[in-house]
């Protein structure tokens, strides 16, 4: 198995995403909302958070490999390195 060195805005932003894809989870599941249950004392925070997933599922839908990704575990065109 083949690890990525991925740059730090890409490491922040997978994180979010995968907060973001466990919320919508329990929120399918359960119709439990973890970020609003941590958050609801705080709505710029809670509001700010959401901003920051949907920012990141945009850039790694898009923006997938910066130069320095690119050279830790993506060839040219985000082809992955055998």
């Amino acid at each position: 198995m083949m690890k990525c060195k991925l740059c730090s805005p890409h490491k922040i932003a997978v994180a979010l995403v995968i907060v973001g894809a466990i919320n919508w989870g329990l929120v399918g599941l359960f119709g439990f909302n973890l970020v609003s249950y941590l958050f609801s004392s705080w709505s710029f925070l809670e509001r700010l958070i959401y901003i920051l997933v949907g920012l990141s599922g945009i850039l790694m839908c898009f923006f997938c490999s910066c130069k320095k990704c690119a050279e830790g575990c993506c060839g040219v065109g985000g082809e992955k390195k055998m």
